[in-house]
């Protein structure tokens, strides 16, 4: 008799509850820039009490499992960790019968697409335009007028001006003193190289190197384009991937933009005697050549300084290292055991054969960044508007 009642309770919370048809609307994404969060809005219809919802977050893409729609709506926040496009195929949703016998579950197919895209929130914001302009250019006047090897104008010599800056011959041809006006050269080659073997893709504040390195070298590469120079895009790993020659203007960033998009994360070790000799015969005209790459101790960084050296030769080469605070703040805390002793000390050992191998670096003209990922842009920045304005390349 007891088993006769409950399936008749059953059948009854079964017949009260039964599942009308559901669907679900989604708002388009759109892009995303990787590292940044953004939000998914869900509208369910018909909702019902305590509906739940559920997604798998794909490779690239990182939010909680589970959600709640109560209301039959609800924006679920997630964040970009990695660059491509990545898919939601399905979204499950679970809620109770009227009396709580059963738990139903559908499956729904929306197949909502994410397009996560290289960070480029501080060209968007302009912050890079001011920055350069002011240094570069001068508030009021669009053009960079002093130091320089680059004639400009001729001007009447007026008290206060450079001497050395008088015309002799074109003053004894106008019979008054004539100075020459000169500004800083453009048009210079500045080639990104980016270094995309296995060692990039380790994570550092939450996103692989690879993503910190594109970050800051779309940001240089939009300073470098303001400042009137051309830019290129070199990419290499087990060998060279990708080589964009130096083009002008702000048609080169968009063309780096996609391209660095593009770039898959790989698993192979980088051969840096190939990609730097490529490097070096692909570029015959006097560079600024930014290197964005990394190591893991002296002996397998001993290639890639020897190379590097040697296209210090021709070119002025600026070499971006990207530290990680939680190894410099392990080696700053006090251990509290024998296995955090020998964990501190193997770190400082790492920490100080990475300084031995970027002092090897600079003894032979390079210029290092090493600096933490969030300040990395930055700093190259600031580097390269100091390397333009002392007319180095």
């Amino acid at each position: 008799m007891p088993w006769i009642l409950l399936g008749v309770i059953a059948a009854v919370d079964l017949l009260l509850s039964w599942p009308r048809r559901r669907s679900i609307s989604v708002e388009p994404v759109g892009e995303v820039f990787v590292g940044e969060p953004f939000g998914i809005a869900l509208e369910v219809s018909p909702s019902t009490v305590g509906l739940r919802g559920q997604l798998d977050w794909p490779e690239g893409l990182k939010g909680p499992s589970e959600f709640d729609l109560g209301i039959g709506k609800a924006t679920i926040k997630g964040e970009a960790i990695r660059r491509g496009t990545w898919v939601f195929p399905n979204v499950w949703l679970f809620w109770s019968s009227r009396l709580t016998l059963f738990e139903f579950v559908p499956k729904i197919s929306f197949g909502l697409e994410v397009a996560v895209v290289p960070n480029i929130r501080r060209v968007q914001s302009g912050e890079i335009s001011t920055t350069v302009q002011s240094r570069l250019f001068g508030v009021k006047e669009n053009r960079a007028i002093g130091e320089g090897t680059e004639f400009h104008q001729l001007r009447d010599f007026v008290p206060g001006m450079d001497a050395s800056s008088i015309d002799w011959k074109r003053s004894a041809r106008h019979r008054s003193l004539v100075a020459k006006e000169v500004r800083a050269e453009r048009n210079h080659h500045v080639i990104i190289a980016l270094d995309n073997g296995y060692q990039m893709r380790e994570e550092i504040a939450g996103l692989p190197k690879i993503d910190h390195a594109i970050t800051a070298a779309l940001a240089t590469a939009w300073a470098a384009a303001i400042g009137g120079d051309l830019v290129g895009l070199y990419a290499y790993d087990a060998e060279p991937r990708l080589f964009l020659p130096p083009e002008p203007g702000r048609a080169a960033f968009t063309r780096l933009r996609s391209r660095t998009a593009e770039l898959s994360y790989e698993s192979r070790e980088t051969n840096h005697t190939l990609a730097m000799t490529e490097l070096n015969r692909r570029t015959p005209k006097r560079s600024l050549i930014i290197v964005f790459s990394d190591f893991v101790d002296t002996t397998s960084a001993e290639l890639m300084v020897e190379n590097v050296g040697v296209l210090a030769k021709r070119h002025l080469i600026v070499f971006v290292a990207l530290r990680d605070p939680i190894l410099e703040a392990q080696v700053k805390s006090t251990p509290s055991d024998m296995n955090g002793v020998a964990e501190t000390v193997s770190t400082g050992q790492l920490l100080h054969e990475r300084r031995v191998v970027l002092e090897r670096l600079h003894q032979l003209g390079v210029t290092i960044i090493d600096t933490e990922p969030g300040n990395v842009s930055a700093r190259l920045i600031s580097t390269y508007l100091e390397i333009k304005a002392r007319e180095m390349i």
